[in-house]
């Protein structure tokens, strides 16, 4: 049995925006971390992608720009952003070169020879997985030689500027001091970091990168990148969503008078290979 035909367990909740907003919205894999990501694989002759909460296909696309990649396979719990990442990869790579799974990280398998991944991908979704069910999972499916790729970035909850802190207090002035993760809860930290959790795994070599990245920022994008958040979803703010909105616009436009909306943060990839392999 393939990829292709596994059941998927029962899903949680989307917690995220429409799949139009998300492609919109989410900011992009930075060129450099795109091109570093592109070199890890560039020894393949045939390069598999794997990408795990893949949204809507930002990682595989960013990597298409300067690597050929014989197949790509993309996991979302998501229908809907799931057509839309497939949308985007089709023309680029043909239906053969594509394979996606709607269902849990864990769940997916097992593959077919020719479609063992040398790179599989976790872009600002890790922290929502079961990850060691996720890892013994890449374990299982990854080719030999293969790389576990850890990524992301400070969300805009996160970021420390003037505008940032204000609309983060703005949020909690509707939604109240903590910081929420969809309609279900709050945010709590993993009591086990990533690099823990990688080191507990097969894949226990890792190599840590960082790229600097500066975004600048719209009033409209903003308030159109909250919509995909689980923190400031519409679904928090019920029948307040569009007063929230409101007084967002306002506030961003305020800050954007006296001028541009920076955002600095850095994107981290943590690059992890089992411990026997080379490369």
């Amino acid at each position: 049995m393939t990829e292709d035909h596994v059941a998927p367990s029962p899903l949680p909740p989307d917690r995220f925006g429409t799949a139009r907003a998300y492609a919109r919205h989410r900011p992009g894999v930075p060129p450099e971390a795109a091109g570093f990501l592109a070199s890890a694989l560039a020894p393949v002759a045939a390069p598999v992608l794997l990408d795990l909460g893949t949204g809507t296909g930002q990682v595989p696309l960013s990597l298409l720009e300067s690597l050929p990649l014989a197949h790509v396979s993309v996991v979302d719990t998501s229908p809907e952003r799931m057509g839309a990442a497939l949308g985007a990869l089709l023309p680029e790579l043909g239906a053969p070169r594509v394979t996606g799974f709607v269902g849990r990280a864990e769940d997916f398998g097992p593959v077919a020879p020719d479609r063992r991944p040398h790179l599989i991908t976790c872009c600002r979704s890790f922290h929502r997985m079961d990850r060691p069910a996720v890892l013994a999972m890449a374990d299982r499916v990854a080719a030999p030689g293969a790389a576990f790729a850890v990524m992301g970035d400070q969300s805009l909850w996160t970021q420390d500027a003037d505008w940032t802190r204000a609309l983060r207090g703005l949020v909690q002035s509707y939604l109240g001091p903590v910081r929420r993760a969809g309609t279900g809860g709050v945010y709590v930290e993993s009591s086990r970091s990533f690099d823990e959790d990688l080191a507990a795994s097969a894949f226990s070599r890792v190599s840590v990168h960082a790229f600097p990245v500066t975004r600048v920022w719209t009033p409209e994008g903003v308030l159109g990148h909250l919509t995909t958040t689980s923190f400031a979803g519409p679904a928090l703010f019920g029948e307040r969503h569009a007063a929230f909105e409101d007084d967002a616009h306002r506030l961003l436009h305020a800050h954007a008078a006296l001028g541009p909306l920076t955002g600095e943060s850095v994107f981290t990839v943590r690059l992890a290979r089992r411990p026997g392999d080379l490369a």
